[in-house]
C-alpha cells in the first residue's frame, strides 16, 4: 500500500517540518489527528502485535519480535529491571541496524516518516532517536498504538450517523458485492464489509486460504474506509446481520443500516446459481471440503437432507444442490432476517439483473447512482 496516498483523511495536517527546514534538535511529535502528509508509517512493535491490529497502511518494523519481547519481560520478572534493560538495548539496537540496512538505506534525505509503539515510549523513540540523527525528519505518534485505538473506538460510535446510507439488499447470489464493486467503480461511495471482514457472511462464506483480521483489525479497517467518504453523498452497503463469520459490525453503523433506505438487487435463479458456482469456485474445485462445512446445518435439517445434499456435492450437481440450498436454507432465512432488520425494504429502489458479466453490473450502478443523483436534486428543488 502506498502510505502517502492511502492514509487515512483525517482532520489536521501533519506535524512534521518542511523537507527544506533545518532539523529539530530531536524527533518531532504528531497525535492521531495528524495521520496524512508522511511518507511511510512505521509500526515497530511486534510482528504478533501488529498482526492482531494496526494503522491501516503501516509497515512492521519490530524493534523487538515477539520472542525477544517475551525473553525481556522475562528478565525484567524474575531477575531485574537492569538486566531487562540491558539486554533489551542489545537486541534492539541490532534490529535498528538490520532495518537501517534492509529497509531505509535507500531511503531520500527528504523521506519523512511516522513511528509508533505500543505507547509512544522506549521502542519507537530508539528508532526514531537513530532515524534522526541520519538526518531523516521523523515524527513519533503522541501515545502510540494506544492513542489510536482510542479513537478508532470514540469515532466508530458517532462517524455512522453523519453518513447518509443506502443498503443493498437481495437475495443470495443475485451479485450484491459485485454491484457494490461497480458502484465504487462509477464513482460512488461503497462500503463493503465482508471484504474487510474477509467472510461472505454466510455458513459457507469463509475465504479460501484467507483468515479473518481481529476483532480490532476489522474495526480499523472499518475506521479508515470511513475516513474517505463525504458526507455530502449516499454510501451504499451491503445488508448484514450484526456478525459477518465471527465479526461483529460496530454497533453505530448497523443501527444506521437498518434504519437506513434500501436498494434491491433482484435476479432470476438460474443467474444466481451461475454467480455462485463462479464466486464458490473452491468448493466446486474440492467438492469434499464443502461436504465437511455442509455438516454443521445438520443441527437445522436433520441428516437425511444434508446427506443428499453431500451426495450431489460429491457427484459435482452443482445446479441442483445450489438450487436446493437457496430453496431450502438461504432464502427462508435471508428474507426472515431482511423483513426484520430494515423496514424500508418496501420501499426500496429496484434493480433487475438480466445478466453475470461486468457490465451488467456497471448498467445497474449507474441507473442507482442516477437515480440518487435525481433524488438529490429533488430535495434541492424542494
Amino acid at each position: 500500500m502506498n502510505s502517502r496516498k492511502d492514509i487515512h483523511r483525517v482532520a489536521g495536517t501533519a506535524a512534521t517540518p518542511s523537507p527544506a527546514s533545518k532539523p529539530a534538535r530531536g524527533p518531532s511529535s504528531a497525535t492521531v489527528a495528524q495521520l496524512t502528509g508522511f511518507d511511510e508509517i512505521i509500526d515497530v512493535r511486534s510482528e504478533g502485535e501488529f498482526a492482531a491490529d494496526h494503522i491501516p497502511g503501516a509497515v512492521n518494523c519490530p524493534v523487538l519480535d515477539d520472542e525477544q519481547r517475551a525473553r525481556v519481560g522475562t528478565l525484567y520478572k524474575q531477575v531485574s529491571s537492569f538486566e531487562a534493560k540491558k539486554t533489551g538495548a542489545a537486541l534492539i539496537s541490532a534490529n535498528i541496524a538490520h532495518h537501517l540496512h534492509e529497509r531505509f538505506h535507500d531511503r531520500p534525505r527528504e523521506w519523512r516518516p511516522l513511528v509508533y509503539c505500543w505507547r509512544g515510549g522506549s521502542r519507537s523513540g530508539a528508532l526514531a532517536q537513530v532515524l534522526h540523527q541520519v538526518g531523516w525528519h521523523v515524527t513519533r505518534l503522541e501515545g502510540g498504538y494506544q492513542a489510536y485505538r482510542r479513537r478508532v473506538v470514540a469515532d466508530l460510535a458517532v462517524l455512522p450517523a453523519r453518513f447518509e446510507w443506502r443498503v443493498v439488499c437481495g437475495l443470495t447470489g443475485s451479485g450484491k458485492s459485485r454491484l457494490l464493486r461497480a458502484l465504487g467503480e462509477c464513482g460512488g461511495q461503497a462500503l463493503d464489509l465482508e471484504a474487510l471482514a474477509a467472510h461472505r457472511g454466510s455458513v459457507l462464506g469463509n475465504l479460501p486460504d484467507m483468515a479473518q483480521p481481529s476483532q480490532k483489525m476489522f474495526e480499523s479497517r472499518v475506521w479508515n474506509a470511513l475516513q474517505r467518504f463525504s458526507p455530502l453523498r449516499a454510501v451504499h452497503v451491503e445488508a448484514e446481520s450484526k456478525k459477518i463469520g465471527a465479526l461483529r459490525v460496530p454497533d453505530a453503523l448497523i443501527a444506521a443500516m437498518w434504519k437506513s433506505p434500501c436498494v434491491v438487487l433482484e435476479a432470476p435463479v438460474q443467474l444466481r446459481v451461475a454467480l455462485l458456482k463462479a464466486e464458490y469456485a473452491h468448493f466446486i474445485a474440492e467438492p469434499a471440503t464443502l461436504v465437511a462445512k455442509l455438516e454443521c446445518l445438520s443441527g437445522l435439517y436433520g441428516h437425511a437432507v444434508i446427506d443428499v445434499w453431500k451426495t450431489l456435492a460429491l457427484a459435482q450437481r452443482w445446479d441442483e444442490l445450489i438450487d436446493g440450498l437457496l430453496i431450502r436454507h438461504y432464502d427462508p432465512a435471508y428474507t426472515r432476517s431482511t423483513l426484520k432488520h430494515y423496514p424500508g425494504l418496501d420501499r426500496a429502489f429496484r434493480l433487475e439483473l438480466a445478466a453475470t458479466g461486468e457490465g451488467e453490473f456497471t448498467r445497474l450502478a449507474q441507473q442507482c447512482l442516477a437515480a440518487e443523483t435525481r433524488k438529490a436534486g429533488g430535495r434541492e428543488n424542494q
